[in-house]
Protein backbone atom coordinates (compact mmCIF):
# COMPACT_ATOMS: atom_id res chain seq x y z
CA UNK A 1 0.00 0.00 0.00
CA UNK A 2 1.10 3.11 -0.60
CA UNK A 3 1.98 6.06 2.17
CA UNK A 4 0.20 9.29 2.03
CA UNK A 5 1.60 12.35 -0.14
CA UNK A 6 4.44 14.21 1.85
CA UNK A 7 6.52 16.99 0.98
CA UNK A 8 9.73 16.91 2.68
CA UNK A 9 11.36 19.73 3.35
CA UNK A 10 15.26 19.65 3.52
CA UNK A 11 17.39 22.49 4.96
CA UNK A 12 19.83 23.17 7.55
CA UNK A 13 18.18 26.21 8.64
CA UNK A 14 15.62 25.68 11.29
CA UNK A 15 14.11 29.46 11.03
CA UNK A 16 13.77 28.60 6.87
CA UNK A 17 12.47 24.77 7.75
CA UNK A 18 9.52 26.36 9.96
CA UNK A 19 8.69 29.19 7.63
CA UNK A 20 8.18 27.08 4.68
CA UNK A 21 6.41 24.04 7.22
CA UNK A 22 4.15 26.88 7.88
CA UNK A 23 3.67 28.10 4.13
CA UNK A 24 2.41 24.03 3.26
CA UNK A 25 0.09 23.88 5.65
CA UNK A 26 -1.92 27.04 5.24
CA UNK A 27 -1.89 25.67 1.62
CA UNK A 28 -2.99 22.50 2.85
CA UNK A 29 -0.16 20.11 1.66
CA UNK A 30 0.86 17.50 4.85
CA UNK A 31 4.87 18.40 5.45
CA UNK A 32 7.73 16.65 7.57
CA UNK A 33 10.89 18.99 7.85
CA UNK A 34 14.64 17.55 8.05
CA UNK A 35 18.32 19.23 8.75
CA UNK A 36 19.81 17.61 6.78
CA UNK A 37 19.95 15.04 3.86
CA UNK A 38 21.33 11.90 5.51
CA UNK A 39 18.61 12.60 8.16
CA UNK A 40 15.94 12.37 5.39
CA UNK A 41 16.77 9.37 3.47
CA UNK A 42 17.23 7.64 7.21
CA UNK A 43 13.07 8.38 7.54
CA UNK A 44 12.66 7.91 4.39
CA UNK A 45 9.54 5.26 3.76
CA UNK A 46 10.51 2.89 0.65
CA UNK A 47 7.06 3.38 -1.08
CA UNK A 48 7.88 7.54 -0.47
CA UNK A 49 4.70 9.28 -2.11
CA UNK A 50 5.39 12.84 -2.31
CA UNK A 51 7.84 15.33 -3.29
CA UNK A 52 11.12 16.92 -2.05
CA UNK A 53 11.79 20.47 -1.36
CA UNK A 54 15.95 20.67 -0.70
CA UNK A 55 18.26 23.14 -0.35
CA UNK A 56 21.86 22.39 -2.48
CA UNK A 57 24.37 23.87 0.00
CA UNK A 58 24.18 21.61 2.94
CA UNK A 59 26.85 20.33 5.67
CA UNK A 60 27.42 16.61 4.78
CA UNK A 61 25.32 15.22 1.90
CA UNK A 62 24.79 18.32 -0.40
CA UNK A 63 21.85 18.19 -2.16
CA UNK A 64 23.62 17.11 -5.67
CA UNK A 65 24.62 14.47 -3.55
CA UNK A 66 21.26 13.85 -2.65
CA UNK A 67 19.50 13.45 -5.99
CA UNK A 68 21.96 11.34 -6.93
CA UNK A 69 20.93 8.88 -4.00
CA UNK A 70 17.35 9.36 -4.56
CA UNK A 71 17.92 8.59 -8.60
CA UNK A 72 18.70 5.19 -6.96
CA UNK A 73 15.88 4.33 -4.43
CA UNK A 74 13.51 6.81 -5.00
CA UNK A 75 13.38 7.58 -8.65
CA UNK A 76 10.04 8.89 -8.95
CA UNK A 77 9.61 11.68 -6.03
CA UNK A 78 10.06 15.04 -7.54
CA UNK A 79 12.76 17.43 -6.05
CA UNK A 80 12.47 20.89 -5.76
CA UNK A 81 15.77 22.43 -4.98
CA UNK A 82 16.55 25.41 -3.01
CA UNK A 83 19.36 27.59 -4.67
CA UNK A 84 21.48 31.25 -4.32
CA UNK A 85 21.84 32.92 -6.90
CA UNK A 86 25.61 32.19 -6.73
CA UNK A 87 24.61 28.65 -6.76
CA UNK A 88 23.11 28.33 -10.23
CA UNK A 89 25.75 26.81 -12.06
CA UNK A 90 24.62 23.98 -9.34
CA UNK A 91 21.16 23.93 -9.68
CA UNK A 92 21.74 23.80 -13.26
CA UNK A 93 23.90 20.17 -12.66
CA UNK A 94 20.81 19.17 -10.25
CA UNK A 95 18.34 19.60 -13.01
CA UNK A 96 20.76 17.56 -15.48
CA UNK A 97 19.99 14.80 -12.42
CA UNK A 98 16.56 15.09 -12.55
CA UNK A 99 15.32 17.76 -10.61
CA UNK A 100 11.88 18.70 -11.43
CA UNK A 101 12.75 22.61 -10.58
CA UNK A 102 15.04 24.60 -8.86
CA UNK A 103 14.02 28.45 -7.18
CA UNK A 104 16.72 30.73 -6.66
CA UNK A 105 16.33 32.41 -3.45
CA UNK A 106 15.13 35.27 -1.77
CA UNK A 107 11.46 33.43 -3.71
CA UNK A 108 7.95 34.38 -4.02
CA UNK A 109 5.95 32.01 -1.22
CA UNK A 110 3.26 31.89 -4.27
CA UNK A 111 6.81 30.67 -6.78
CA UNK A 112 7.41 28.00 -4.37
CA UNK A 113 4.18 26.78 -4.15
CA UNK A 114 3.14 26.48 -7.53
CA UNK A 115 6.46 24.43 -8.29
CA UNK A 116 5.29 21.95 -5.54
CA UNK A 117 1.86 21.59 -6.70
CA UNK A 118 2.99 21.00 -10.16
CA UNK A 119 5.58 18.31 -8.75
CA UNK A 120 2.76 16.71 -7.09
CA UNK A 121 0.33 16.74 -9.89
CA UNK A 122 2.88 15.46 -12.30
CA UNK A 123 3.32 12.25 -9.34
CA UNK A 124 -0.97 12.10 -9.54
CA UNK A 125 -0.46 11.88 -13.29
CA UNK A 126 2.06 9.16 -13.22
CA UNK A 127 0.42 7.32 -10.79
CA UNK A 128 -2.84 6.79 -12.75
CA UNK A 129 -0.50 6.09 -15.87
CA UNK A 130 0.75 3.35 -14.05
CA UNK A 131 -2.73 1.87 -12.46
CA UNK A 132 -3.86 2.00 -16.02
CA UNK A 133 -1.05 0.06 -17.52
CA UNK A 134 -1.59 -2.71 -14.64
CA UNK A 135 -4.92 -2.75 -15.59
CA UNK A 136 -4.37 -3.15 -19.36
CA UNK A 137 -1.80 -5.77 -18.78
CA UNK A 138 -4.44 -7.85 -16.78
CA UNK A 139 -6.47 -7.59 -19.15
CA UNK A 140 -4.12 -8.91 -21.62
CA UNK A 141 -3.37 -11.55 -19.34
CA UNK A 142 -6.78 -12.52 -19.98
CA UNK A 143 -6.75 -13.10 -23.44
CA UNK A 144 -6.16 -16.88 -25.25
CA UNK A 145 -3.14 -17.33 -27.46
CA UNK A 146 -5.55 -16.78 -30.49
CA UNK A 147 -7.07 -13.67 -29.21
CA UNK A 148 -3.77 -11.57 -28.81
CA UNK A 149 -1.97 -12.99 -32.35
CA UNK A 150 -6.15 -10.98 -33.24
CA UNK A 151 -5.27 -7.86 -31.29
CA UNK A 152 -1.93 -7.90 -32.56
CA UNK A 153 -3.02 -7.99 -35.88
CA UNK A 154 -5.74 -5.13 -35.05
CA UNK A 155 -3.84 -2.84 -33.52
CA UNK A 156 -1.03 -2.59 -36.55
CA UNK A 157 -3.93 -1.90 -38.66
CA UNK A 158 -4.59 -5.40 -40.44
CA UNK A 159 -7.98 -5.59 -41.73
CA UNK A 160 -9.79 -9.14 -40.80
CA UNK A 161 -9.06 -10.82 -43.87
CA UNK A 162 -5.31 -9.97 -43.95
CA UNK A 163 -5.48 -11.10 -40.41
CA UNK A 164 -7.34 -14.09 -41.56
CA UNK A 165 -4.93 -15.42 -44.07
CA UNK A 166 -2.04 -14.69 -41.62
CA UNK A 167 -3.19 -16.80 -39.18
CA UNK A 168 -5.05 -19.72 -41.64
CA UNK A 169 -7.96 -18.78 -40.18
CA UNK A 170 -11.35 -17.76 -41.24
CA UNK A 171 -12.61 -13.56 -41.87
CA UNK A 172 -15.38 -14.81 -39.48
CA UNK A 173 -13.46 -16.80 -36.88
CA UNK A 174 -11.34 -13.88 -36.94
CA UNK A 175 -14.60 -11.76 -36.44
CA UNK A 176 -15.75 -13.90 -33.26
CA UNK A 177 -11.84 -13.53 -32.04
CA UNK A 178 -12.03 -9.49 -32.57
CA UNK A 179 -15.21 -9.25 -30.70
CA UNK A 180 -14.19 -11.30 -27.40
CA UNK A 181 -10.66 -9.61 -27.76
CA UNK A 182 -12.62 -6.13 -27.43
CA UNK A 183 -15.08 -7.64 -24.53
CA UNK A 184 -12.10 -8.86 -22.41
CA UNK A 185 -9.76 -5.61 -23.31
CA UNK A 186 -12.99 -3.48 -22.21
CA UNK A 187 -12.48 -1.45 -25.25
CA UNK A 188 -15.43 0.71 -26.94
CA UNK A 189 -13.47 1.11 -29.84
CA UNK A 190 -10.50 -0.13 -32.19
CA UNK A 191 -9.04 3.56 -31.29
CA UNK A 192 -8.97 2.54 -27.74
CA UNK A 193 -7.48 -0.93 -28.17
CA UNK A 194 -4.62 1.21 -30.13
CA UNK A 195 -4.44 3.60 -27.24
CA UNK A 196 -4.48 0.86 -24.83
CA UNK A 197 -1.47 -1.24 -27.02
CA UNK A 198 0.47 2.03 -26.72
CA UNK A 199 0.24 2.39 -23.19
CA UNK A 200 1.12 -1.30 -22.29
CA UNK A 201 4.15 -0.74 -24.40
CA UNK A 202 2.74 -2.87 -27.52
CA UNK A 203 3.48 0.07 -30.33
CA UNK A 204 6.20 2.30 -31.00
CA UNK A 205 4.23 5.18 -30.16
CA UNK A 206 6.57 6.94 -33.16
CA UNK A 207 5.51 4.17 -35.74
Amino acid sequence: MQSKTVVHVIDDDDALRDSLAFLMSSAGIETQTHDSASGFLAALPRDSSGCVVTDVRMPGMTGIELLRELKRVAPTLPVIVMTGHADVPLAVEAMKLGAFDFIEKPFDDEVLLASVQNALGRLEKDSKRDAERTRIHDRLGSLSARERQVLDGLVVGHANKIIAFDLGISPRTVEIYRANVMTKMEAASLSDLVRMALAAGLLDSAS
